[in-house]
């Protein structure tokens, strides 16, 4: 596995929330994403659920989409995840998400 290596929390913040961008880049990104234990598919699969279940449906979710997809997660398996988590997160935002995800 090709090691995660994320900028963005020192692109954006880092000369105004330094210890946010270290915890971003180093820890979430840098240690968690990084970590084995579970497969960087799945990762990407427990992410985008978590995301639309907590109604967040910004760049950030077109983010994970897209890493999703680049971890080998299908189109027909985002729709069907997508499916699934809206009984359980809820109808508009499943909604929200599939007009990210298409």
């Amino acid at each position: 596995m090709e090691k995660i290596v994320q900028t963005a929390g020192r692109d954006q913040l880092g000369n105004f929330a330094k210890d946010f961008a270290h915890f971003n880049d180093d820890v979430l990104f840098g240690e968690n994403w990084n970590n084995t234990d579970i497969n960087l598919k799945t990762r990407c699969i427990i992410t985008v659920v978590s995301l639309v279940s907590q109604g967040i449906v910004d760049s950030s979710l077109k983010y994970h989409l897209q890493n999703a997809k680049n971890n080998g997660v299908t189109k027909s398996e985002i729709a069907a995840i997508l499916t699934h988590n809206a009984f359980y997160a809820g109808w508009p935002k499943a909604w929200a998400a599939f007009n990210l995800a298409k």
